[in-house]
């Protein structure tokens, strides 16, 4: 997932007085394209959900709830919510838990800034990423069916420091353990953080890691370059995260690298182990699309945003990448949730028409999406082909 909302002031105070922060990325070649003709007409894609706002990331419970946040970088009025359905009436966008939690309520506690948010059976986690760092980074449970808080962890400051952006995080099947990108779009420290739920406690790993590195390219996203002020690219360390259906080996990357990475979850665990030797570990599996989404299936197969082409790929356990379905209306594929009946849903968070954008003109593009659709039918047209 990407960065939440970007204070212009605080980026020119940080571009003008830390060396950390990355200027330029300019590069004269492009991102590599590595899309196909897609297996998937444009017409599989379902609208889900039609927005006043974009939104960020998104969760589907297995009853096919569908929670999810509007993204920060948008200034909604609603940060996190469920689109509930009812028989006969329009979908409605309801505030989850409810409105007190939502930022700005002065409730004691309320959330300052949420972008990603996962599921674990009747539990949703909500990753508050305290505004680039300007506040405590939180993760927060809540009982989906009464909205009861049931869990808060606050991660001490040398975990995520100012400057940090908690951006996407996965469960594992025992839920015990949480994976968690530091995408570091301001300080450029980008790091992946562990948080153990049993032992309460948390640490940064592979920080500053060249597989954790965003890429020098620009991103280009439907014609616009992801550029402010002309110096300053739009361009995060560690974004996308997806974790085996074992909870063995967790997938990686960063928006703008060429490579896929992955890495064994004990390696993670295991506190003994020398920085060197965990980097050592990690696993470059091979080229990629510009990803910002990424979700992972039963069988391996491994799903990515692809933002410069509005494209969803499929990478295969070989390595293959297969573009499955692509659309213009894909504007910037963020947020994907795999469900249980085999559809993938995919938040179209449309940031090169927010970033940097008027209020007036952003809005004046909505309405923003939510799509699906199902997996199911790319092997159907496979296997026909075949």
């Amino acid at each position: 997932m990407m960065f939440a909302r970007i204070s212009l002031l605080l980026i020119v105070l940080l571009a003008a007085g830390l060396a950390a922060v990355r200027w330029g990325y300019y590069q004269h070649e492009s991102f590599p394209d590595l899309s196909g003709a897609p297996l998937l007409p444009s017409t599989e894609l379902e609208t889900v959900a039609e927005l006043p706002y974009p939104p960020g990331n998104i969760a589907v419970s297995v009853e096919n709830r569908v929670f999810f946040t509007f993204h920060p970088e948008a200034g909604p009025e609603i940060n996190v919510a469920e689109l509930r359905k009812i028989p006969g009436e329009a979908d409605q966008v309801v505030a989850f838990p409810d409105a007190s939690w939502q930022p700005g309520s002065g409730k004691d506690g309320a959330l300052n800034e949420v972008l990603s948010l996962r599921l674990f059976n009747n539990e949703l986690w909500l990753l508050d990423n305290g505004k680039h760092g300007l506040e405590s980074v939180r993760l927060l449970a809540f009982d989906i069916n009464n909205g009861e808080l049931l869990q808060q962890y606050t991660f001490p400051r040398d975990v995520f420091p100012l400057g940090s952006h908690a951006n996407d995080f996965r469960i594992s099947p025992d839920g015990r353990y949480f994976y968690i990108t530091d995408a570091s779009l301001l300080a450029q420290t980008p790091a992946l953080v562990v948080f153990d739920r049993q032992e309460q406690d948390s640490w940064r790993v592979l920080h500053k890691s060249h597989t954790v590195t965003a890429g020098d390219y620009q991103p280009v996203v439907q014609g616009r370059a992801m550029s402010l002020f002309g110096v300053f690219t739009v361009n995060p360390g560690v974004d996308g995260i997806a974790l085996d259906a074992a909870g063995e080996w967790l997938y990686f990357a960063a928006i703008s690298a060429e490579q896929l990475y992955r890495v064994r979850t004990a390696d993670l665990h295991d506190h003994t182990l020398p920085y060197a030797t965990l980097e050592s570990r990690v696993e470059a599996l091979g080229a990629k699309t510009m990803t910002d989404g990424m979700a992972i299936d039963a069988t391996g197969n491994v799903y990515l945003s692809d933002l410069e082409h509005s494209a969803i790929v499929r990478r295969r356990p070989d390595g293959e990448l297969q573009t499955l379905l692509r659309s213009a209306d894909l504007r910037w594929p963020d947020g994907f949730s795999l469900a249980e009946d085999g559809y993938l849903y995919v938040t179209c968070s449309a940031l090169h028409q927010v970033i940097g954008i008027p209020r007036d003109e952003m809005l004046a593009r909505a309405p923003f999406q939510i799509y699906r659709f199902h997996l199911g039918r790319a092997e159907q047209l496979l296997n026909n082909d075949g």
